[in-house]
């Protein structure tokens, strides 16, 4: 009796071990950032996080009647996106307006493809897009101007998401070039 519990202790501990190393050593992908959204393309079709998935993502938030940060920011991504040759091919590219009021999806069609092929517009509606800009943490704000007119206050950065829609790091507004095309590079490898 004395050798069948030693050797049930034994047993015991070894499956202790095992689960206790599985579960310590589990690789389950970081969760998704942001949240669930359903808006529209530059082309009118729904999309929604899924987008976000099955390939690295380099997202960033602007709007189209921005002077000086939105399109330098596209002009920039497309230039870096195109240095990476095939590896940039891996990346796909969003600019979400955070103003949706102005920024159809057709007028945000016409201004990402006046600056590049190689970024999606992405808008709807207004609240939807406020909720969507808040879930991924950027800060945004209506400035009403002298003439009646009003700009947007904005976070200026590349949010970069792995294949799994999880927040990689982001590339500053101004950032270095050569920095910015090797966080490309290690996005485009997950």
């Amino acid at each position: 009796m004395r050798y069948l519990f030693a050797a049930l202790v034994v047993a015991l501990g070894i499956a202790l071990f095992a689960l206790t190393f599985a579960m310590v050593n589990r690789t389950e992908p970081e969760a998704a950032y942001g949240v669930p959204f359903e808006l529209t393309d530059q082309d009118g079709a729904p999309i929604s996080e899924a987008a976000f998935r099955g390939q690295p993502t380099a997202l960033f938030f602007g709007f189209t009647h921005c002077p000086e940060i939105c399109p330098t920011t596209l002009y920039e991504l497309d230039g870096w996106l195109a240095e990476l040759g095939e590896a940039g091919e891996r990346i796909d590219a969003y600019f979400v307006t955070i103003d949706p009021e102005r920024d159809t999806p057709e007028v945000l069609g016409d201004y990402v493809a006046s600056v590049t092929d190689r970024v999606r517009g992405i808008s709807g509606d207004p609240e939807a897009v406020r909720e969507m800009a808040r879930g991924f943490g950027v800060y945004f704000k209506r400035v009403e101007l002298d003439d009646g007119d009003y700009t947007m206050d904005h976070t200026a950065s590349v949010f970069l998401l792995d294949s799994n829609g999880a927040f990689r790091k982001t590339i500053a507004y101004g950032e270095n070039p050569e920095t910015a095309v090797e966080k490309l590079r290690d996005l485009a490898g997950t």
